[in-house]
């Protein structure tokens, strides 16, 4: 690999990252400023995260309504992820993946979507890309 292709790989990563973590902080700050919920970027605020996406599908809101939220909350996911295990934020086609250190890939804002379907879990996500590990 020549030292431009590195520079171009290492200068991809980081711009990968500027949309999931300007959705999170995004979801991040209109959720405290609703005051419904205060998020911290652990592992244990995905519990609240999955209940809050569990509630609004409950409650038949629309999916064009949470379209954005879910979005938000999908990257929030990804950041605890990225957090807790050194991963980054990868795009590719318009999707964002988060890449753990083990080379898995990991797609938090599709598993938003499946848990306001009533099919995921953005807390066992979680658990499966840190390996399960407690974290603090």
């Amino acid at each position: 690999m020549t030292s431009a292709t590195t520079q171009q790989t290492q200068q991809a990563r980081p711009q990968a990252a500027v949309k999931p973590v300007r959705w999170a902080a995004d979801a991040v700050v209109m959720l405290r400023e609703g005051g419904r919920l205060h998020l911290d970027y652990s592992a244990q605020s995905l519990w609240r995260v999955d209940r809050l996406i569990d509630d609004l599908r409950r409650e038949d809101t629309p999916y064009a309504a949470v379209e954005g939220v879910l979005r938000g909350l999908g990257a929030y996911a990804g950041e605890v992820i990225a957090r807790q295990t050194g991963a980054e934020w990868w795009a590719t086609g318009g999707d964002h993946w988060v890449r753990t250190p083990d080379g898995r890939l990991w797609d938090p804002v599709d598993e938003a979507r499946r848990c306001f379907a009533g099919h995921g879990s953005l807390r066992l996500l979680c658990v499966d890309a840190t390996g399960g590990a407690r974290h603090r």
